[in-house]
């Protein structure tokens, strides 16, 4: 009998593993996939001064192509449970909606795939080729131990993915939105100005960091940096803090820092927009640091075969032809893009991250219908 997606997402959600517990949310999957024949592998990693993560692959044949579906189990704190109307862990069914953390981001679509490749395998029987699950319980957090380390185990065993579908929630509104096929570029820049302290009434005895780093401030901010490319918005700016921890009204301070972010298209590279900066900053002139951080370029997966199933699987079940579309933040597509192409689609993600976080019933069981229609397609159409 073919799995119900709403009952194995109130089991999933059951699981409060908020990164990087678990708290049993891998192992309710595993004993559902292994249930339908698939080699299933727990992989824990650690780094020194990081904390353990779980992470589950699974795979349903030995041939390829091999269609990955990737995801995550790990979810974001409730916040007070008070605020709630319903116990956040509950995975609570009312008027026609799943309310829980995790239902939308994502323990949802990973309840959907399961449920319709167990649909698959009851009307179709086994493809000609694979599938397989990459799940991760660190997607919500640092991103160490996750999808980046199942991956180089992948590559260590000579496993090869041939498409991926990742179930983040892709839909602004409704079902039938959109699919992302892509992601910006996020790089944070860490910048201080340093000069020397002093008594206010003799500035000509100190050095005042602070209007230097107004101008460097105002050289990054000033003009846009670019006018957005064939499937990207405009690469963006913002500044998130400016810092001088200066509590005294007649004291120089000695530095003063700022930090911003940078969501950038394929216009750029981070080695280039970090160049451009110290450009930028070295024209102002004076000591500065500048501290960066990528934590991910970026990528997309050009209109073909891919992002063309998902599309007509989307259409099939909606009645509606998906945006293609590369807004939003981060997901670990940004890892799972050098290993083969990759596109996301999941439920409508108004709610993730929220108070009573819930997804409609019927879009969870016409998500399942979605991803049924691109498992009967996909072996014939991805190589």
């Amino acid at each position: 009998m073919a799995i119900d997606p709403v009952a194995l997402a109130q089991d999933l959600i059951r699981c409060p593993s908020v990164t990087p517990a678990d708290a049993g949310a891998l192992g309710r999957l595993e004993a559902v996939l292994t249930g339908m024949g698939f080699a299933c592998h727990r992989l824990r990693f650690e780094e020194p001064g990081t904390e353990p993560v779980e992470n589950l692959y699974a795979r349903l044949g030995d041939s390829g192509p091999n269609l990955c579906f990737a995801g995550h189990t790990d979810v974001v704190p409730p916040g007070d449970p008070r605020s709630w109307s319903v116990e956040p862990f509950g995975g609570i069914v009312a008027g026609g909606r799943l309310y829980g953390r995790g239902t939308v981001d994502m323990k949802g679509a990973v309840a959907a795939f399961a449920a319709a490749v167990s649909r698959q395998l009851e009307e179709h029987g086994r493809p000609a080729g694979s599938i397989s699950f990459l799940i991760t319980g660190d997607e919500e957090g640092v991103a160490i131990n996750g999808t980046r380390k199942v991956l180089a185990w992948l590559k260590e065993r000579g496993e090869t993915l041939d498409a991926c579908v990742v179930g983040e929630p892709t839909n602004p509104k409704a079902l039938g939105d959109m699919i992302k096929i892509g992601r910006r570029g996020s790089l944070t820049g860490h910048l201080t100005v340093h000069g020397a302290q002093g008594h206010v009434a003799y500035p000509h005895l100190a050095d005042n960091p602070l209007p230097r780093l107004v101008r460097m401030l105002a050289a990054i901010t000033e003009e846009p940096l670019d006018g957005g490319t064939e499937h990207f918005q405009p690469s963006t700016l913002a500044l998130t803090t400016i810092d001088v921890g200066n509590g005294a009204t007649n004291v120089i301070p000695a530095q003063g820092k700022a930090t911003f972010n940078i969501r950038f298209n394929d216009a750029h590279t981070a080695a280039g927009l970090e160049a451009w900066l110290r450009a930028k900053f070295d024209a102002v002139g004076g000591s500065y640091d500048l501290r960066m951080h990528l934590s991910g370029d970026s990528f997309v997966t050009p209109p073909g075969p891919l992002t063309e199933l998902v599309a007509d699987a989307v259409e099939e079940v909606t009645g509606r032809r998906p945006e293609y579309s590369t807004t939003g933040g981060t997901s670990d597509a940004r890892f799972i893009k050098d290993f083969c192409p990759v596109v996301e689609l999941g439920l409508v993600g108004q709610t993730m991250h929220k108070v009573d976080e819930h997804v409609a019933l019927d879009d969870l069981r016409r998500l399942t219908d979605i991803y049924a229609a691109i498992l009967r397609d996909a072996f014939g159409r991805i190589a």
